[in-house]
């Protein structure tokens, strides 16, 4: 006999939309809370299935990866956006794109890199003042840009030019809010936020076009040339195996992609260490032990366990990435329940690192979790900011290597001071952003 997940009835037509989209955070604690570890509703037309069980976590990610695929966004904005790049592409592109670019993220170049994020970060707090209210938002967006266009597209941008990709991420943000109005209409008809929207895209594009312009006689070969992402992908390209619309959208997935989870994962660390002064304290005293008056670098990296944990916490707190999804290819049962090809798998990390069946008080903050002797009674996939199996973020050591380093560099001279009210108010997108400024007040140590 057929076993379906329980779950929300819902509206005619809009299902648990309308209510998801007024507030996804509080949908989705409130139906891990009430069903546990498999909960079935209506987004629109869509039949969801949201997972919340560390162990059909782990098959649906890692050990049966192949049953499961990313769902087709393809004919969506999210495709326009991104196209074929890592994050949307599946089966021989995915591969052939994952291959050319793992020498690029891979540890042995990255820690060789350290110094140049420090540098960002130094260059970026440099014209700071004792007494400044800063956006730490828009600081942490302007030096993670920096970071991904040296470190994997191989130039330095104008100012002026920073700002204008800056000025496009606001109106492409506003197309991935949930509206249920969107659920329940078919992709191809035109809403009243497309043509704000498509100009964005064209406007990165031609930032993009103008890099790639840039680089064409810098990339050397594969024996001398540089390892820079674009670099690798130009090569691709003059060898034939890499088409000029593929290098777009591994580029417009790189530039969008690669900056904004860790811009977002330094704006919440921040925002915690205001709110949690002994947690800071305990961070200056590390940073003063093991950094001292250098400047920080790989080698300090590996030894600052605290701030580790620090941004881990702030990573299961608020999870940039808060939910991912998948759809099965073929009928599977998943913590006991039924679910049919095609259905679509809402595996929310916002809910299952705030569940209190896998952390208690999950609500506060608390970077001692992170002790290995803590971290190791919990499930694997109770925390997985950064997804995992075969299709796991190919950043995530860029962006714990940025988190660490751009917190140590500035934490070593500042402190922030929250100047907002609490609670934060959260905007879903494509990833979670603060729905208000993030102003702080520069305080010298």
């Amino acid at each position: 006999m057929s076993k379906t997940p329980p779950g929300p009835k819902g509206e005619p037509l809009f299902g648990s939309s309308r209510t998801y989209a007024r507030d996804p955070f509080r949908f989705i604690s409130a139906l891990e809370r009430a069903y546990g570890d498999v909960a079935r509703f209506d987004m629109g037309p869509m039949d969801t299935v949201m997972l919340c069980d560390p162990t059909a976590i782990e098959r649906v990610l890692v050990s049966e990866a192949e049953r499961f695929r990313k769902p087709d966004f393809q004919g969506d904005a999210l495709g326009d956006l991104l196209g074929d790049g890592l994050l949307l592409s599946e089966g021989e592109t995915w591969e052939q794109q994952r291959k050319l670019a793992n020498p690029a993220f891979s540890m042995a170049r990255l820690s060789g890199m350290a110094d140049r994020i420090t540098g960002h970060a130094e260059d970026r707090i440099a014209d700071w003042s004792h007494g400044d209210v800063i956006d730490a938002e828009q600081s942490m967006t302007r030096v993670t840009l920096d970071v991904i266009l040296d470190l994997m597209m191989g130039v330095e941008l104008s100012e002026q030019r920073v700002r204008t990709i800056e000025e496009q991420l606001l109106p492409l943000g506003q197309r991935f809010e949930p509206d249920p109005i969107r659920f329940a209409m078919p992709q191809w008809m035109p809403m009243p936020d497309d043509a704000e929207f498509n100009r964005a895209v064209r406007t990165l594009d031609e930032v993009l076009d103008d890099i790639i312009e840039v680089r064409e006689d810098s990339v050397g070969t594969a024996e001398d040339g540089p390892m820079d992402f674009l670099s690798v992908l130009l090569r691709a390209r003059d060898e034939g195996n890499q088409s000029p619309e593929q290098l777009r959208d591994e580029m417009m997935t790189m530039l969008l992609a690669g900056h904004d989870t860790t811009a977002l994962t330094l704006t919440y660390t921040w925002f915690l260490l205001s709110e949690h002064p002994e947690v800071e304290q305990r961070v200056h005293e590390e940073l003063d032990d093991v950094v001292g008056d250098d400047r920080p670098g790989m080698e300090h990296v590996r030894e600052l366990d605290y701030l580790e944990w620090v941004i881990q916490e702030a990573m299961r707190l608020y999870p940039p990435v808060y939910t991912i999804f998948r759809e099965p290819t073929e009928d599977v049962t998943l913590s006991g329940y039924d679910v049919e090809a095609g259905t679509t798998l809402m595996v929310p990390q916002w809910g299952v690192h705030r569940s209190e069946r896998f952390y208690d008080d999950p609500e506060s903050f608390d970077p001692e979790r992170w002790k290995p002797e803590r971290a190791s009674e919990r499930p694997r996939f109770a925390y997985f900011p950064f997804g995992g199996g075969p299709r796991h973020c190919i950043g995530k050591h860029l962006a714990m290597l940025e988190a660490q380093l751009i917190t140590a560099t500035t934490a070593s001279q500042y402190r922030l001071e929250f100047q907002g009210e609490t609670p934060l108010e959260l905007l879903p997108s494509l990833t979670a952003h603060p729905r208000q400024e993030m102003s702080m007040r520069v305080q010298e140590r």
